[in-house]
């Protein structure tokens, strides 16, 4: 090797020396910085009680609100019904929410493994070889050659993206852990509206059994009426009006029927099945519990634990990573190549390589790259803005179903109250109109109203069980806590490794 050979070796080993020391300087663009929760942050101006009201005799339905109670992986085994654990395990299993939540998910990982190859050089091999046939004429006399040419070639390259591709990286990460908490508020979701939706289907049952208790009843007075008006003791305007109110009642069952086919069909397409396949749950108020001990996370544990607030912050590192890319994209971009084989015509080999550094600075492009950074900074501001409101759409989440809760346990209370009432005046108008003293006007007002009273208690009832449900989906649901092959650990450093230990922090704002 010559000695320009040897010093141009040496100035291209100093020049990657130089560009290695750079690349270790630190990232360009802003850090990362997950935004603090306010201090005195909480659900309420109030201390949050430590139980809800009464809501029967002698203290009975009674909820307790446990401060920094950690939340079970499967919740909604709270409720006590067997068949509500069988419908959402089978349904975790078969939703196409979910499927494709975990693809988008595989996906985002493959794109992250993808990323982190840009830390390596890559390299190419070709080869050839070709038949080639030269013909002349030198002093009229035709002249004709025809040779072999190979060729094998060796090449590599590797681009020293000395500012971004740390960013790169960061935020291919930042992406697949978004999807890694987007498909854990899929769970969430689905598992929620199922308890829901088997709430709704043991109402609308209470409800029919209760109308069709209300038909019977009315039915029996119907014929009490016409007897009375055969023996002279009852107008045919009291046998119409009494006819009117069987009629009425038998007008709502069809509604309440269909909505029961309705709620069904919506379990089916819950758990992944056409309106044609079987459902062999059922629900009913007598297979669900309500759950006594209710957990009410730490404010600064519930931004760990909700998969939407985990999403958004997954969202912010993306946008912090895309500023540091759109500065990087304005430095100059440096690349190392290299290229080594053999060349051979016929008989003859020569040996060739070349090694070279190539230096890319961006000159003139009419704003472009200004313009992208400003982008970067926009879309950083509005993930900074998502994130507050999606905290603050949380916090607004638990308080809501809190006040529902202790709203709930008054309504039950004061439902079963006026059902009792209403149902003894029915017993009392109903003794009066056999004994022939009672009018048959104040017995419908009597059966209206108890009618409206036991409906109301019905529903009352099937609201409580719901907000429990709202509240264990406000607090994040527990999938910490959820054993399965997407370990939360994998993904993020900052997900609980154990129970949200209990603080005497107040839950409320002081």
């Amino acid at each position: 090797m010559r000695f320009a050979d040897h010093r141009y070796c040496r100035r291209l080993a100093l020049s990657v020396a130089t560009i290695f020391t750079l690349s270790g300087c630190g990232l360009l663009g802003p850090d990362y910085k997950r935004p603090p929760l306010p201090d005195g942050a909480g659900y309420s101006e109030v201390p949050v009680p430590e139980q809800t009201r009464p809501a029967g005799e002698r203290g009975a339905d009674v909820q307790r609100f446990v401060s920094g109670r950690d939340i079970p992986g499967d919740w909604w085994k709270m409720f006590g019904s067997q068949a509500l654990s069988d419908l959402v395990n089978a349904a975790f299993a078969a939703s196409p929410d979910v499927e494709a939540a975990k693809a988008t998910l595989k996906q985002a990982q493959a794109n992250t493994r993808a990323a982190n190859t840009s830390w390596f050089p890559t390299a190419n091999a070709r080869l050839s070889a070709d038949r080639v046939g030269i013909s002349s004429a030198i002093l009229g006399q035709e002249i004709s050659e025809v040779f072999t040419l190979s060729t094998g070639l060796v090449t590599a390259s590797y681009p020293i993206d000395v500012f971004g591709t740390l960013r790169k990286v960061e935020a291919s990460n930042a992406q697949a852990l978004d999807q890694r908490f987007q498909l854990e508020a899929a769970y969430l979701t689905l598992s929620s509206n199922i308890v829901v939706a088997a709430i709704q289907e043991a109402s609308l049952r209470a409800q029919i059994a209760a109308t069709e208790a209300l038909i019977a009843t009315k039915r029996r007075l119907y014929r009490l009426i016409e007897k009375q008006f055969e023996l002279g003791g009852a107008t045919m305007a009291d046998v119409l009006a009494q006819q009117s109110a069987l009629a009425q009642s038998e007008t709502n069952l069809p509604p309440l029927r269909n909505s029961l086919e309705q709620q069904r069909t919506l379990l089916r397409n819950l758990a992944g099945r056409f309106p044609s396949d079987p459902l062999p749950e059922t629900f009913s108020f007598a297979d669900l519990r309500l759950p006594e001990e209710l957990p009410v996370s730490l404010p600064s544990s519930l931004v760990e634990q909700r998969p939407d607030i985990r999403s958004a912050d997954a969202q912010l590192r993306a946008a912090y990573a895309q500023v540091g890319i759109a500065v990087a994209n304005m430095l100059p971009q440096i690349s190392l190549s290299g290229v080594g084989g053999r060349i051979g015509i016929s008989s003859v080999t020569l040996g060739i390589w070349d090694v070279g550094i190539t230096l890319s600075l961006p000159i003139f492009d009419a704003g472009k790259l200004i313009y992208q950074r400003q982008a970067a900074d926009a879309g950083l501001d509005a993930a900074k803005a998502r994130y507050r409101s999606t905290v603050l759409h949380a916090f607004r989440n638990v308080a809501d179903s809190l006040q529902a809760l202790q709203s709930d346990a008054d309504s039950v209370a004061a439902q079963r109250r006026v059902e009792r009432i209403a149902a003894a005046s029915l017993n009392v108008a109903e003794k009066q109109f056999e004994e022939g003293s009672g009018s048959v006007l104040g017995l419908l007002n009597a059966q209206t109203q108890y009618d409206q009273a036991k409906i109301g208690l019905i529903q009352a009832e099937a609201r409580r069980l719901s907000d429990t449900a709202a509240l264990y989906q406000a607090l994040g649901g527990g999938w910490w806590n959820r054993p399965g092959p997407e370990t939360p650990s994998t993904f993020s450093p900052y997900v609980p490794a154990a129970a949200p230990a209990p603080a005497a922090t107040q839950v409320s704002k002081p």
